[in-house]
């Protein structure tokens, strides 16, 4: 039994996927990044407050994600036998879902972000900021969803590289108007983070045009057309709700999950926040390339089992879990080793750089287990068919374990370090559960149709 496969096949469609994919996540984190470090120049509030404002874009990351999931898992499969067709009926469905939602979140952030604010911190200083920040960011969300959604459909089908160009233009686009509207540049005045606001809001809108434009206009794998958004089929509308629903279900104990993180870290000072602000994105940052292996994985095992080739994936299997235990080491290095050059970055508070090098050792622990047990659950086993596991998985550990570990760290006034720890602990203890689950072999289930019948 080989631990590596030796189908070269397999290595030259996991890079072809796997950079540009990493490539377009690196420079949306750039985007991110770029306003969280210019605004990080503003003191402890502003970005404490963007933080927060920012827990809402996770949420809709968290549903629009889901949308995408079951876009890819089952578009994958279908691409596996070649069903164009059914494809584009599965992406005008995820269209549909996704504007739903976008536009629920843009409505309801616009109308009452100050409330919003108020759920997750006490801070008026953090308040002010979150509420100026969120009541302008909030109309993104609608094109934001929308964008995504098209990016995914292209990678269902394995165009990767669209997306990348895409998202430099975005951040060329967002960092040139942070730095001009936040600092007050070419003769306008300085608008703080309301001005890091407007920035990501032009750029949102400049990538959904363009993403929407390319899927309709020139893509040649999909020809999507308005035609295939104003029909609905009915039994790939039951087949996306029944595999889609776990996951976005997934998304949204997510949802919950890092909600309430923000909620626990959100009773402590305005350093903590910073902090745990500061230590999320270097988390991100290293996040990055281990989703892109994890999405160019999960576009393979869908392929792959779609054609029915399950001795092959077996063997593929074996391989990525190899992959992602590597991948998870040389992180946790990267981050214990690049936690004093990051943090030196931010002009914040010694509270919040104190904090940050604290809860940043945590991770440099912590993602080891995430880049094994995470993505080899969504590159395997939800890729593969078994949607409904991840989700059962999840829902068990953030209830059971992760915030009720954390509750009671805080309320026997344990270290915010000590707290922190336990709402990542769920990172280490999933791998279990998910290397014996991968090696069973028992998700790799074929959820395609022989024809896709019943358009209305």
């Amino acid at each position: 039994m080989r631990v590596f496969t030796r189908d070269r096949s397999f290595y030259r469609t996991l890079i072809a996927l796997a950079i540009p994919i990493s490539l377009q996540n690196l420079i949306t984190f750039a985007v991110g990044f770029a306003d969280n470090l210019m605004i990080g120049r503003l003191g402890d509030n502003a970005i404490s407050g963007v933080y927060v404002g920012g827990q809402v874009q996770t949420v809709v990351q968290m549903f629009i994600g889901g949308v995408e999931g079951a876009i890819l898992i089952l578009a994958a499969q279908y691409w596996g036998k070649k069903d164009t067709e059914s494809i584009r009926r599965v992406v005008s469905i995820g269209v549909k879902l996704a504007a739903m939602v976008g536009a629920v979140f843009s409505l309801v952030t616009v109308l009452f972000p100050g409330p919003i604010i108020g759920l997750f911190t006490k801070e008026p200083g953090v308040i002010a900021e979150g509420t100026v920040y969120l009541q302008i960011v909030g109309f993104t969300y609608l094109f934001f969803s929308v964008s995504q959604v098209m990016i995914a459909s292209m990678r269902s089908v394995e165009t990767a590289k669209i997306g990348l160009y895409i998202s430099i233009m975005a951040l060329i686009v967002n960092v040139g108007l942070n730095y001009i509207l936040i600092f007050g540049k070419l003769g306008l005045p300085a608008l703080g983070v309301k001005g890091a606001a407007i920035a990501t809001l032009i750029s949102r809108v400049l990538e959904m045009s363009v993403s929407v434009g390319y899927v309709f206009f020139a893509d040649k794998k999909l020809r999507l057309s308005v035609r295939d958004l104003l029909h609905t089929d009915r039994q790939l509308l039951r087949d996306f709700i029944k595999y889609g629903l776990p996951i976005i279900g997934g998304q949204v104990v997510w949802s919950v999950n890092m909600l309430a993180n923000t909620k626990i870290m959100g009773v402590y000072s305005a350093g903590v926040m910073a902090a745990v602000s500061i230590t999320g994105m270097l988390h991100n940052l290293i996040y990055v390339w281990m989703n892109g292996l994890s999405s160019a994985v999960g576009v393979i095992t869908g392929k792959t089992v779609g054609a029915g080739k399950y001795e092959t994936m077996k063997e593929y299997a074996r391989t990525v879990q190899v992959i992602f235990l590597l991948v998870g080491v040389l992180s946790g290095g990267i981050v214990f080793l690049a936690r004093d050059g990051f943090v030196g970055l931010y002009d914040v508070t010694p509270e919040a750089l104190s904090y940050s090098r604290e809860f940043i050792n945590v991770i440099s622990v912590t993602i080891i287990g995430t880049c094994y047990q995470a993505a080899c659950l969504f590159g395997l086993v939800k890729s593969g068919g078994d949607i409904s596991f991840v989700f059962k998985n999840d829902t068990i550990f953030v209830f059971l374990v992760v915030l009720p570990s954390a509750i009671i760290c805080q309320w026997l006034a344990a270290p915010a370090w000590v707290v922190f720890a336990a709402l990542k602990c769920d990172q280490i203890l999933k791998c279990f559960v998910a290397v014996v689950k991968i090696n069973r072999f028992n998700w790799m289930k074929n959820l395609t149709r022989e024809s896709a019948d019943g358009q209305t």
